[in-house]
């Protein structure tokens, strides 16, 4: 990889970082002139800005024929949501997850996991699914923001994040700039990370689940991060959530549209990192339930998972002397603790909610 790609590559993540965080800032300042929730702000117009980086590396990398970076950009992505960015944002402040996203959308992010293993079976995420998937996008976002401008219709959001813009015209520039650098950072970034994949002799899924979806993911780190330190955690949670959401939704079902072909889905996504995603997916609903919120260690562990997760990618793409070993330990010790923990709690958790009803 020549000098000249590298820092293309380098430059692709910061115009990334940067168009995000310009158009999240139009964005949800347009949102909140629309009287909408903290929570859907999160859900919705934070949750598409901060899926557009995702967006624009998936369909830059289908039409560049490299279809292993765009599934693996999409299933990386929704990993490292949960156990990255959550698992950071936990770890620097415990976030507070409000009843509605228990009850539905952690909930309808774990089924569309489902879906998406389901539609990948047959090796290709076809343009049918994708017009499928595109036009759930469009109902959830209604459904949610139909939902809450009846809830906030007597509620005045506070506090300076939510102060009503007075140039609407310059949210929409922010709107523009920001996906025409999101648009051009995803071009570098993925010529970037094909050229690395080739130096390092790693096939493109793999660069993709890590390289690229970690560099996608970064607003979403940046967004949630800032958000609890500001005390908007139902921001920061419902940022990662409807990232994931749209994801599958809006990234995979527009780039199945576009695409000539469809998007091709390798089989071993299929076998390992979309169960891997269905499984993450599946384990942040019950920790989410015990005392709504996600505390520090919660935080702390979501991040050691990450990194093992990491690790095995890493061990399973070299064929490492070491991998068999890593996967005993995952499996015999790492694993069977970490459930028998969040069983543990969670029926605490039930006995103490009983117990106060009862008394």
């Amino acid at each position: 990889m020549d000098l000249l790609t590298f820092i293309l590559f380098a430059f692709g993540f910061v115009l990334l970082i940067a168009g995000a965080e310009v158009l999240v800032r139009g964005a949800s300042r347009l949102a909140v002139a629309a009287g909408i929730a903290p929570l859907v702000v999160g859900l919705t117009v934070v949750a598409y800005g901060t899926s557009a980086p995702e967006l624009a590396v998936t369909i830059q990398a289908s039409f560049a024929g490299q279809a292993d970076i765009a599934i693996g950009n999409v299933v990386g992505s929704n990993i490292s949501n949960i156990l990255l960015v959550l698992g950071i944002s936990a770890a620097v402040a415990p976030l507070g997850i409000s009843q509605q996203l228990v009850r539905a959308d952690i909930p309808i992010m774990i089924g569309l996991s489902v879906l998406l293993l389901l539609m990948s079976l047959d090796g290709i995420i076809s343009r049918f699914d994708g017009i499928f998937l595109f036009s759930g996008a469009i109902i959830y976002t209604i459904v949610v923001i139909w939902q809450s401008r009846k809830k906030m219709a007597n509620v005045e959001p506070e506090g300076p994040e939510f102060e009503r813009p007075q140039k609407l015209w310059l949210q929409f520039v922010y709107i523009i700039v920001g996906l025409a650098l999101l648009v051009l950072g995803a071009r570098w970034l993925v010529n970037g990370a094909v050229a690395m994949a080739r130096l390092l002799g790693v096939n493109e899924l793999i660069v993709g689940l890590t390289v690229v979806a970690v560099g996608t993911s970064l607003p979403e780190i940046a967004t949630s991060i800032v958000a609890g330190f500001r005390g908007q955690r139902s921001i920061a949670v419902g940022n990662a959530v409807g990232s994931n959401i749209f994801n599958i939704l809006l990234v995979l079902g527009l780039c199945s549209i576009v695409a000539p072909n469809g998007v091709p889905v390798a089989a071993s996504a299929v076998n390992f990192d979309i169960p891997v995603m269905i499984a993450v997916a599946g384990a942040s609903l019950p920790i989410a339930f015990i005392g709504y919120k996600i505390v520090r260690w919660e935080g702390f562990m979501f991040l050691g998972y990450y990194i093992a997760y990491s690790v095995f990618l890493y061990l399973n793409a070299t064929q490492h002397n070491a991998l068999d070993t890593f996967n005993w330990v995952m499996i015999s010790f790492v694993l069977p603790i970490t459930l028998l923990t969040v069983v543990v709690l969670l029926i605490r958790d039930v006995r103490n909610n009983n117990y106060r009803k009862t008394t």
